[in-house]
């Protein structure tokens, strides 16, 4: 089926799949204003795992995010509560065996995704991958693009709700912080292979104060925290409280930049257009790193075995073990150049429509409001 084919006054229920990670979720939200665009009058709903929910909260692309708990629900679960939407139109962003069954019996009229291996049976509108040759952005939008719709932004979106900026603020004030002025640390990957290991964070803050006489938040997610503890005290950084996704969201916001390992704050970072620093190793930086805002990528580029794609790395993690902090500091160096030449170096204001959503919240499948 081309696009030419699909009957768009017949499409007044949306679904669009994407489950996981948190950093995944945020690439795909540019494809949410181009659909509303091309249907403004339809329910827009986003199928999610729980865990990454809160990275829609407050978009006002989406009517309604669909959760799911892999630990208690099953695929027949979630494909009889699908069906009971009565969509018209599913869009599957992941097209893993879970997402394309989920997606073949949806009831939908038309079914766009990915054809990988047998999935391809799953869907009705198929549209090539570019996996491996273009950004996440872009591997989401081509599903879009498809359907014959024009992208006029690929720019990600993270909304921060006014609860959040209080948190953030009522922090900086706690610790005498101004915004724009201090540096983020953020410890965390989802691979134990993408992470920098703490004690070289901890080199890198102390070399921040002393050489840049700037003060330093290190930020943290769960079962991170004692890490993040160690920086902290070793380099007379500030640890920050544990956070959730938006309340990191809003302290990013008030940071001059962030310091990151590939990972789902870097993303957001990205997406509020806070300048970024990440360290890449197993990644490609080509494909999975930041997106749209001022950043700089620094990786030991010593080896050959980068963008290994690898969660467990078979000689000991060089790529992040070998790297040392005088090169990362480097690299920040040249981000803080970057940044002074292409911009003002005080934040993004935080009350911004783009960060502080006030019109249409998400709302779970239980029908509460999320929060903005």
């Amino acid at each position: 089926m081309d696009a030419a084919s699909v009957d768009r006054s017949r499409i007044q229920r949306i679904l669009v799949i994407k489950p996981r990670a948190i950093g995944d979720v945020l690439l795909s939200t540019p494809v949410l204003p181009e659909l509303r665009r091309e249907f403004p009058d339809a329910q827009i709903d986003f199928l999610v795992e729980s865990f990454a929910s809160p990275v829609l909260e407050g978009n006002p692309y989406v009517n309604r995010v669909v959760t799911y708990d892999t630990r208690v629900d099953s695929s027949a679960s979630i494909i009889s509560r699908v069906r009971k939407n009565h969509y018209d139109l599913v869009i599957d962003l992941f097209a893993n065996p879970r997402t394309a069954v989920i997606t073949l019996l949806s009831g939908a009229r038309y079914r766009v995704g990915f054809p990988f291996k047998w999935r391809r049976v799953a869907y009705n509108i198929i549209v090539s991958p570019r996996s491996g040759q273009v950004h996440n952005v872009e591997f989401n939008l081509d599903a879009i693009r498809r359907l014959g719709i024009e992208v006029n932004s690929a720019a990600p979106s993270f909304c921060l709700n006014e609860e959040s900026v209080r948190f953030a603020r009522s922090f900086l004030a706690e610790n005498d912080l101004a915004a724009g002025e201090f540096l983020a640390i953020n410890i965390g990957g989802g691979w134990e292979t993408k992470r920098w290991p703490v004690d070289k964070f901890t080199e890198l803050s102390s070399m921040i104060r002393l050489k840049l006489d700037r003060r330093v938040v290190v930020l943290y997610g769960p079962s991170e925290e004692a890490g993040a503890a160690k920086i902290a005290r070793s380099s007379s950084a500030i640890l920050a409280p544990p956070t959730s996704l938006e309340q990191m969201g809003a302290i990013l916001s008030l940071s001059k930049l962030l310091i990151t390992n590939d990972s789902g704050p870097m993303h957001i970072a990205a997406a509020l257009g806070v300048p970024t620093l990440a360290i890449f190793g197993p990644t490609s930086p080509h494909l999975q790193g930041p997106y749209g805002n001022v950043s700089e990528i620094v990786r030991n580029e010593k080896l050959d075995c980068l963008e290994c794609n690898l969660t467990k790395c078979p000689i000991g993690n060089p790529c992040m073990k070998e790297l040392d902090p005088e090169t990362v500091f480097s690299s920040l160096q040249k981000l803080i150049r970057k940044v002074g030449s292409t911009r003002s170096s005080s934040p993004p204001e935080v009350e911004s429509e783009v960060k502080i959503n006030h019109s249409l919240s998400p709302i779970n499948e239980a029908g509460a409001s999320g929060p903005g």
